[in-house]
């Protein structure tokens, strides 16, 4: 199985993706993607003129020695734009193993270990009633675990509220599906760590109060508190019993994680920025976390993601698979599969793509229950239509930044 050609598709239908289609001498196509939020023709560079020259003629059949080439033979380790790169490679060729043998991926990763993966929702809303509606349609739609990020008084704009996009210049696209906005120069966005921190533990009461203590609820942080702040929220937040804390501090440092877990029994979750296994090595082995939010598009696709976990279940700590919409519907489909094989498996992030993103990944899985399953279409399922995502040219787009009331540029 050959590589013949090796095609670098960038499309916006709802937001910018960047898509690696491989397709063999015998006529088998393949996905990866290669979507990397605000910096995607950095990628597209790199898959061009870098890794698609490497690929014409290579065995398809060969996924981990083509890994090692991309990985080792560039000299240059690691970082997004490199590891988005590879990520689509190993993508593209698992698709292609799997329609070569007329499975899907998941059965060539071990079989499943599951029926279904349960999924969580984005809730949010700038106040408690809106928070309440948006928990109330999320459980209409079937998810059975949901997130809730809220509004801080006093703040006008702040990630992850549905509801602000009007506020941020797009009131079309709903801002925690797509916070990236169209424009030459990135958004500003304000921040005060004390006023959230006095705030959010008073909403997760009330969330508590109205909805009770069975429904699993999520916070995502964001990686905006010092980690002695990180350790104050964890504890303020404990008896309300959270699925998880995400992204509760900047995470390079991974001592920082130390001293939040001395503070707090609120479990975390962190990784979705991290592109290695080495930068969870340390936090996976001295159990500082309790859920892997690596990304299969970020983490050098399915094949090191799953060796990541594997070290991780060794710790009894699962996967959270991180999966916005700025995962394509690629990315989805292969951390689908990678879930539903390991035994390890959490939960997994789940923001449903826009119709116009629907009808240039034509996709084959399922939603019931608050259950995903990436469903039995050799291959990873998704097919890409290069007709209509012809109709969507890139748009450049940049994720927002913060900064504090005196001018401070601070993490988003």
């Amino acid at each position: 199985m050959k590589i013949a050609k090796a095609e670098v598709i960038v499309t916006s239908p709802d937001r910018n993706f960047v898509t690696l289609k491989l397709t063999t001498e015998d006529g088998l196509t393949g996905l990866g993607d290669a979507t990397l939020n605000g910096r995607e023709l950095a990628v597209v560079s790199y898959l061009k003129d870098h890794v698609a020259p490497l690929l014409i003629g290579s065995d398809a059949s060969r996924i981990e020695d083509t890994w090692q080439f991309l990985y080792r033979s560039a000299y240059w380790r690691r970082g997004p734009v490199t590891m988005a790169s590879i990520a689509a490679v190993d993508m593209a060729l698992w698709d292609i193993k799997g329609k070569a043998a007329g499975m899907p991926v998941y059965q060539l990763l071990g079989g499943a270990s599951r029926t279904g993966l349960m999924a969580y929702g984005h809730a949010s809303g700038k106040e408690l009633p809106e928070i309440f509606d948006s928990i109330r349609s999320h459980l209409e739609q079937g998810y059975r675990s949901i997130r809730v990020q809220t509004g801080v008084p006093g703040l006008k704009a702040i990630y992850g509220i549905a509801s602000q996009a009007a506020d941020t210049g797009d009131a079309d696209v709903r801002y925690d599906h797509e916070p990236a906005r169209r424009g030459a120069k990135p958004t500003e966005e304000d921040w005060d760590t004390r006023a959230y921190l006095k705030h959010l533990p008073g909403v997760f009461e009330a969330v508590r109060n109205e909805f009770g203590p069975d429904l699993p609820l999520l916070h995502d942080g964001h990686h905006r508190m010092t980690p002695i702040q990180a350790a104050k929220l964890g504890k303020s937040l404990e008896p309300y019993d959270l699925f998880w804390l995400e992204d509760c501090t900047p995470a390079e440092n991974q001592e920082a994680l130390r001293l939040v877990r001395q503070h707090t029994t609120t479990p975390l979750a962190i990784g979705e920025i991290f592109n290695t296994v080495w930068d969870f090595k340390d936090l996976i082995r001295d159990q500082l976390i309790d859920y892997v939010r690596g990304a299969v598009t970020h983490m050098g696709g399915i094949s090191p993601l799953k060796k990541t976990l594997e070290y991780a279940a060794q710790y009894q700590i699962k996967s959270g698979m991180h999966g916005p919409t700025d995962i394509s519907p690629v990315g989805m489909a292969a951390a689908m599969h990678l879930g539903l094989s390991i035994h390890n498996f959490g939960i997994q992030e789940y923001m449903k793509h826009g119709q116009k993103t629907d009808e240039v990944f034509e996709q084959s899985f399922t939603w019931e229950n608050g259950m995903l399953h990436p469903g039995d279409k050799p291959g990873l399922g998704v097919e890409l239509n290069q007709d209509e995502a012809g109709k969507y040219p890139y748009e450049q787009a940049y994720l927002p930044y913060n900064r504090l009331a005196d001018g401070t540029v601070h993490d988003w």
